[in-house]
């Protein structure tokens, strides 16, 4: 993990422009900030999310056309803590489904706070947690034909350009089987009095997420980043659809990273790229889906028409 990290952070500071993957934000002191975040009355999109999967927990269920007399395998890809999916979990043990929760993560310490959560609240659900990339995960569970239903919740794919989306999801498709299903949540486009906001607090805890990710660079890599020098700068193009945020240097300063052995030089006012945020509509989603083998089925909104969970099927097109 260290030695990938140290090839992503070098990759991004040594390119024009410079970025540092998203991905790293969540270390433990990433994740304590980020529930943070969720908590933030500015930050709509998890609870938009948790209006459906609280409200529509059985829409959700008829949508994934499960059935409770056949055993499946409930994959979620960037668990985190698994709030909204505990809503979904409680009726499908209510209504005595047969199925194991595989929640997915890259933090390890995600993955054992939900696991003991699950263990003393809902203790008759099946957690089998698989710590590490995705598809290296998804390969490993490759030989099992059981039905999978995927969750890939809290708009994470807005992360991605549509290019890398389109992708990721031919990606995943590879992994699946025919007729297994994705659960898709996605953010919708909105004016930006709402959505730069959720970028933006008044608390600064979006601020101190996105400079954690210096400062775990200075705690894992041993590097000499001054975080006094550089500031959160959220953008938002209504017109796009895309937030952006940024870490901006205030000075024109060089930097170390030892377990790289190597200095990156900024200039004032220079711009490191850390997170896109893709917001979406229907056509987008379509166009995103077009090279792949997934379909949409059903299509559920909250109430505030803030978010989406789109139900995609998989089919194999006959050659």
């Amino acid at each position: 993990m260290i030695e990938q990290f140290k090839k992503d952070v070098d990759n991004g500071l040594s390119a024009t422009p410079k970025t540092l993957p998203s991905k790293y934000f969540y270390d433990k002191k990433g994740d304590d900030l980020f529930v943070q975040i969720m908590n933030l009355p500015e930050y709509y999109v998890t609870r938009a999310e948790l209006d459906i999967f609280t409200n529509q927990t059985q829409n959700i269920i008829d949508a994934l056309q499960l059935n409770p007399d056949i055993y499946f395998e409930l994959i979620e890809l960037g668990a985190g803590d698994g709030l909204k999916t505990k809503e979904l979990l409680k009726l499908l043990d209510k209504q005595n489904y047969k199925f194991d929760y595989l929640p997915i993560d890259i933090s390890q310490n995600s993955l054992n706070n939900l696991e003991n959560t699950i263990n003393k609240k809902l203790p008759n659900i099946s957690i089998k947690k698989q710590q590490g990339d995705y598809f290296q995960v998804l390969e490993s569970l490759k030989d099992s034909h059981h039905p999978k239903v995927v969750l890939f919740l809290g708009s994470n794919i807005g992360n991605m350009t549509d290019e890398m989306a389109s992708n990721f999801i031919y990606e995943l498709g590879e992994s699946l089987c025919a007729k297994d299903r994705l659960f898709l949540g996605v953010d919708l486009i909105k004016s930006e009095s709402i959505v730069l906001p959720a970028y933006n607090d008044s608390k600064g805890i979006t601020r101190d997420f996105n400079l954690n990710l210096l400062l775990r660079i200075n705690r894992q890599l041993e590097a000499n980043f001054d975080v006094n020098t550089f500031r959160h700068e959220p953008e938002y193009s209504e017109k796009e659809g895309v937030a952006k945020s940024f870490l901006v240097s205030d000075v024109k300063q060089s930097v170390y990273i030892k377990a790289i052995g190597k200095t990156y030089t900024f200039e004032k006012g220079e711009k490191i790229a850390t997170e896109i945020s893709r917001k979406y509509n229907d056509v987008i989603i379509q166009k995103i889906i077009k090279k792949t083998d997934f379909f949409i089925t059903e299509k559920l909104t909250d109430s505030n028409n803030y978010f989406s969970n789109y139900v995609l099927n998989r089919t194999i097109s006959e050659s």
